[in-house]
């Protein structure tokens, strides 16, 4: 008998236990709870802890708050009716105090019934007012992006959902735009090459009449510092180095030569 009275109060401890258990609900960091009573939603959040639930007579649902990331790839038409693939990110979170309001207003599906139609509508509403080249540049994209920004939050923020940034992470442009860009780049590298093939032209065009230059005015040079003098020693001294040339003095201190290898 004692033994089943045993075992009785321990499978009440265990009951009782996990009724407890069932009954809390713990909220962690970067969560806030939002309660409800009898159908009725509570206009304040349950902040970060252990809050305790009583079937039918209120409940806690955990919502997210953290930093949260939808992407979109959207093709929508360039001011010259040009089609433009673009990849797209938007940042957004949930601002804590606001989350019952979403959920009275919106619902648990807040993403899909209301960023997804807004930062669709922000992609064709704005992307479509630039030119192809402002959507392929980064200063262009730096602007696109400001403005859906700009028109996200007025859209989003009064709703209690904080828009962080829009990211356009690719643009894929149309073939015959690409096809453009490669015939503009060929062209700059060809008038590249000519013209650092006539800085080189001019270099070395330089470099001659530089060379010509100096020649002519060693030349110069020369034919005013040479004399009749100077000119018979330097001949005398070349012969002097031949071993193959006899000098002859004569009356007029002229030489006369003649081969070794031919005197008879």
């Amino acid at each position: 008998m004692k033994h089943l009275t045993r075992i009785g109060i321990r499978i009440g401890l265990l009951a009782s236990l996990t009724v407890l258990l069932s009954a809390c609900v713990v909220i962690e960091d970067g969560e806030v709870g939002v309660s409800k009573s009898f159908g009725s939603i509570g206009d304040e959040p349950v902040s970060r802890g252990v809050s305790f639930v009583i079937p039918v007579a209120r409940q806690i649902e955990t919502w997210n708050v953290k930093l949260q990331e939808r992407k979109e790839t959207a093709t929508v038409p360039s001011s010259e009716g040009m089609i433009v693939k673009l990849e797209t990110s938007l940042l957004f979170q949930i601002e804590p105090a606001s989350a019952p309001t979403v959920r009275k207003t919106i619902g648990q599906d807040y993403v899909d019934r209301l960023v997804v139609p807004y930062f669709r509508s922000a992609l064709r509403d704005v992307v479509s007012g630039y030119p192809v080249r402002n959507i392929y540049s980064e200063e262009g994209r730096k602007e696109i992006s400001t403005r859906m920004q700009e028109f996200l939050r007025e859209s989003l923020e009064p709703r209690g959902i904080r828009v962080v940034d829009v990211l356009l992470r690719d643009v894929q442009l149309p073939q015959r735009f690409r096809d453009s860009i490669e015939a503009k780049l060929t062209a700059e590298q060809r008038v590249q090459q000519k013209q650092f093939e006539l800085e080189q032209a001019k270099k070395e065009a330089e470099i001659e009449v530089a060379r010509a230059r100096g020649a002519a005015e060693a030349q110069q040079i020369i034919n005013s510092t040479l004399s009749a003098s100077y000119l018979n020693y330097l001949w005398i001294r070349t012969l002097n180095d031949n071993p193959n040339v006899i000098y002859v003095a004569t009356e007029a201190n002229m030489p006369l030569f003649k081969g070794v290898r031919g005197a008879q």
